[in-house]
């Protein structure tokens, strides 16, 4: 297979993953890719939005940054991008298939570390992930996750990344090392407290991990947008205090 005929079906392979995420899309649709970790907290502002401008319908596409990111370059029809760090945003812009002049910060957020309800390891701080005892620990994929970005700098600053890695199960997403560390099946995991706090009674947090880099959220229109007017008017709501409010009450802190 030529580099070229592997280079479009790797094309063909992203857009119908993401057909098949968000569902059927129409045209009067408004589409928002976002970030796994802000799936309940744009649900309920998708839902406010409407009410706000009768005839939109917006449709989300969940997943993590980078892999959302792919989507928008290979051609997928997407009005909105909102990334879980700058680095995803950065490559937006630098690529250009994002409108530099609509970015955003619109949200921020904390890494903590999580434990399965109800387990036996005495797991209080990172430094304990690197005891014999902890066999797994769940994170996001540095190369594509912002969360495993996050978890990766801060675990280096500590210098327990070596060791950690080591025991390191790779998520796909936020919320895969969420269900990994609700379902029992690693002793430990990284996640945003917003996160966590949504599978409360199955997980406990059990440190705030500082991170060298602040956990910010940024959005921006997609350039190319058919619906560059009301991808402007969904990025003007997520940032209004009515949007703010709305995440805030899912956990997300002011930009």
């Amino acid at each position: 297979m030529t580099s070229t005929a592997f280079r479009h079906r790797l094309r063909i392979f992203g857009l119908v993953a993401f057909c098949l995420a968000c569902g059927p899309v129409v045209a009067a649709d408004l589409v928002v890719s976002a970030a796994a970790s802000l799936t309940d907290g744009f649900r309920a502002v998708g839902v406010a939005y409407e009410k706000t401008r009768p005839g939109t319908h917006v449709v989300f596409n969940f997943a993590a940054s980078d892999v959302l990111l792919r989507q928008v370059e290979q051609g997928a029809p997407v009005d909105v991008f909102a990334s879980a760090d700058e680095a995803a945003m950065d490559k937006a812009v630098a690529g250009k298939v994002v409108d530099a002049t609509s970015r955003r910060d619109f949200a921020s957020n904390t890494l903590v570390l999580i434990v399965p309800m109800g387990t036996g390891q005495a797991i209080t701080a990172p430094t304990d992930l690197a005891t014999p005892a902890v066999k797994r620990v769940a994170y996001g994929d540095p190369a594509s996750v912002p969360v495993g970005r996050y978890t990766k700098a801060a675990l280096e600053a500590a210098k327990l990344w070596d060791v950690v890695s080591a025991k390191g199960v790779l998520a796909q997403n936020v919320r895969q090392s969420l269900d990994y560390v609700a379902r029992g099946e690693v002793d430990a995991g990284f996640v945003f407290a917003t996160d966590a706090a949504v599978a409360k009674g199955r997980v406990r947090v059990v440190a705030t991990v500082p991170t060298p880099v602040p956990v910010r959220y940024p959005i921006a229109s997609v350039a190319g947008s058919k619906q560059a007017d009301e991808a402007r008017a969904f990025r003007d709501f997520v940032l209004s205090a009515e949007g703010q409010g709305i995440l805030a009450r899912y956990g997300f802190g002011a930009p």
